[in-house]
């Protein structure tokens, strides 16, 4: 499919900790979930979650609204006030993905 881009995923990143940190797969999986696990909780406390040279990630409201449509039967839908996660890159990534559009 032209335009389909690889994806990193779960296992990638596993694989990855078991071989740079000399790991088993137990240890490497228990790493992994308690560091995803910090970083949900505190974003729901309303923590911002800043890692240096990569990013922060935080909470934003997203107000409600009323225009939404169902897709199926494309009836208004009301949406309520909502969080969403946000995500901005840090300076040293922001620059690296611009060398990659460029």
């Amino acid at each position: 499919m032209p335009g389909k881009k690889p994806k990193l995923t779960k296992a990638d990143l596993l694989r990855k900790m078991m071989d740079v940190g000399d790991l088993d797969s137990e240890t490497a999986f228990k790493l992994y979930a308690e560091i995803f696990k910090e970083i949900k909780t505190a974003l729901i406390k309303g923590r911002v979650v800043e890692l240096r040279g990569f990013g922060t990630f935080s909470i934003k409201t997203r107000k409600g609204r009323v225009r939404a449509r169902n897709p199926r039967t494309g009836e208004p839908v009301a949406v309520s006030n909502h969080g969403v996660v946000v995500f901005r890159p840090g300076k040293e990534l922001r620059a690296q993905a611009w060398s990659v559009i460029t």
